[in-house]
């Protein structure tokens, strides 16, 4: 018998992905967003599953509506996925923040809780958790310190999992991943805004980029990998808290560097600090330039995970290298929106 699953925040990048892995498992596959994000379903169109996707209407931040949606099916398997998931977002919108990353899964949790505690969940936790730390890397055991509200959010959220967990027995887990990038990606995030950016100067689009911190460092890897190892969570024993990682870390400047190579664009680097610019080597002209309103009021400098328990105990691996990742990303660009 097929098994059913829920995925919160459908229509995101990562609940695109894991959609597609679960209807190729032969899941019946429910989705939910909120009633303002129903009609952005252009992931799902491009991967071809709109239609083969159960939608729900369903607002995380009313308890009443997640009840009803699990009482009119009988879930296997729920993935919290929903989440204002932008950092920068959640400094001038904190509260709504915490209401739907944190308080959006104590509120599906209690609902598994009272309704059917044999549901299988799924939280995706973040490295943001972990914020500015020392560490050579970052694994299961590292003590975490979010500098924005939605890494507290997130903390609130994994905290939570293992509580109930560990409180009322129940199969919940978290997957701490870290950077995770896609063709997919929104254009808000930062590896999405430099490609087009960069595309769109090179189409005559836009004369520049504006960034904010170049020399942050993030572990990144591919999205479509990284829901694998999502489902090989709940696919375990015991329930169990994993880090997803390419154990590599670069920064945004080296990003760049290497979608430029990629793109044949002759550039070069000049100044330093807030006037350092990337520029067209033949003409001059500015191509990136760097805008104070980009940098967090409290910046995380460097994310770097260690996958070792998820080899052990789930085999999995990452496949895709940095290199490649941003060639998969420009490609796919080039190919549906120029």
């Amino acid at each position: 018998m097929a098994r059913t699953a829920l995925i919160t925040g459908i229509s995101g990048q990562d609940g695109a992905y894991l959609a597609k892995l679960l209807l190729e498992k032969k899941y019946k596959v429910i989705g939910t967003d909120r009633r303002s994000a129903r009609s952005v379903n252009w992931r799902l169109s491009r991967l071809g599953i709109e239609n083969k996707i159960i939608h729900e209407e369903m607002e995380l931040g009313e308890i009443y509506e997640i009840q009803r949606v699990f009482k009119k099916y009988k879930f296997d398997e729920v993935y919290n996925l929903a989440a204002q998931s932008f950092v920068a977002t959640s400094f001038r919108s904190p509260i709504n923040t915490a209401n739907i990353t944190g308080l959006g899964s104590l509120r599906i949790l209690e609902t598994i809780r009272t309704l059917n505690p044999k549901i299988k969940f799924y939280q995706a936790s973040s490295s943001e958790m972990f914020g500015d730390v020392l560490n050579k890397f970052q694994n299961e055991e590292t003590p975490f310190n979010p500098q924005s509200p939605y890494a507290v959010s997130k903390l609130f959220s994994h905290y939570l999992t293992k509580n109930y967990r560990d409180s009322y027995n129940l199969y919940a887990v978290s997957g701490i991943l870290f950077n995770h990038e896609s063709p997919l990606r929104g254009e808000e995030f930062v590896t999405r805004k430099i490609i087009k950016g960069l595309i769109d100067i090179l189409h005559n689009k836009i004369q520049f980029l504006e960034l904010g911190n170049l020399y942050a460092k993030r572990d990144w890897g591919y999205a479509k990998e990284y829901v694998e190892a999502m489902w090989l969570m709940l696919q375990q024993k015991k329930p169990e808290d994993f880090v997803i990682s390419t154990g590599k870390t670069y920064s945004i400047k080296e990003f760049i560097n290497h979608a430029t190579n990629y793109l044949n664009m002759e550039t070069k680097w000049v100044g330093k600090g807030l006037d350092e610019k990337l520029i067209n080597k033949k003409n001059s002209k500015i191509i990136i330039k760097i805008n104070k309103k980009f940098f967090r009021p409290a910046e995380v400098n460097f994310l770097k995970g260690s996958y070792k328990r998820a080899l052990n105990k789930l085999g999995w691996r990452p496949k895709t290298n940095f290199k490649n990742l941003i060639k998969i990303m420009i490609d796919e660009e080039l190919k549906n929106n120029y």
